[in-house]
């Protein structure tokens, strides 16, 4: 079954993203971010050259002829699965296919409208019996 982490009160969710996936890569694992528009996904794509710092993530599209061996995808439709480690939505709703990931983190803003909807995304994930972990990072944006 899909182990689901919400990350929430992220002051930039597309920071966090990259924080995410530098995380995971650290681990080994391949990551596919749902992004729910071109615009999104442009700016992600710009962030993953720079954040972190101090190193490069791999990434492109799904239909890029390099998917298949690149370890990060950035993704807007969810019709391709190349990847099954972690998915990070950043779609407002549930993405219908995250059953097929073992991980999905979903990324919460600090925006009232975005909390809502993880509110929602949360209860469809724990009624259906997934196993669910918070993280507040409101406390990790505090230090200096």
């Amino acid at each position: 079954m899909t182990q689901i982490d919400f990350y929430t009160q992220a002051a930039d969710r597309l920071h966090t993203t990259c924080r995410l996936v530098a995380k995971a890569r650290s681990h080994g694992l391949r990551v596919t971010v749902y992004c729910p528009d071109r615009d999104l996904a442009g700016k992600l794509d710009r962030l993953l050259w720079t954040v972190p710092a101090t190193g490069f993530l791999p990434h492109c599209a799904p239909d890029d002829p390099l998917a298949a061996v690149t370890p990060v995808l950035i993704d807007g439709s969810g019709l391709t699965q190349l990847h099954d480690e972690l998915l990070i939505n950043l779609h407002a709703e549930w993405p219908a296919f995250f059953s097929r990931y073992h991980r999905l983190a979903e990324i919460v803003g600090i925006d009232d409208n975005d909390r809502a909807l993880a509110r929602e995304r949360y209860r469809f994930y724990r009624d259906r019996g997934y196993a669910i972990r918070t993280h507040d990072l409101s406390a990790a944006s505090a230090r200096p």
